[in-house]
């Protein structure tokens, strides 16, 4: 496994919503408000929908915010350092994005399918 897989293997699934609070992303990504709110500055593919005043994500945002942490936390990157690999046009970098967007699409198969056998 890659370094860049530990952090999302430890965090629950992210519902089938459009649009997730603060409050939402900070448990789902393990994290405080306020640093969601400092990375929305530091890194720009972090684009909520303001609406009165409200912060709201998508599930792409999410993603995202999931990968920052992992290069942070578990790959020791700084703030540039992960600003710069964000910005990367490496195959190898889409190609992390991607992979962690085919776990969390399997895993919510996977729920969808014991849905559909416990109805049985």
């Amino acid at each position: 496994m890659k370094e860049t897989d530990s952090v999302s293997d430890e965090l629950p699934n992210i519902p089938n919503k459009r649009y997730f609070t603060i409050g939402e992303v900070a448990q789902l990504c393990d994290l405080k408000a306020h640093v969601l709110r400092y990375w929305e500055q530091e890194f720009p593919q972090i684009r909520p929908v303001k609406r009165s005043g409200r912060r709201y994500y998508q599930r792409q945002d999410v993603l995202i915010i999931r990968q920052i942490q992992g290069l942070l936390h578990d790959q020791g990157y700084t703030i540039n350092g992960a600003r710069q690999w964000l910005n990367g046009d490496q195959a190898e970098d889409d190609t992390a994005r991607y992979k962690q967007l085919i776990r969390q699409t399997i895993a919510e198969l996977e729920d969808i399918r014991k849905l559909l056998k416990s109805v049985k």
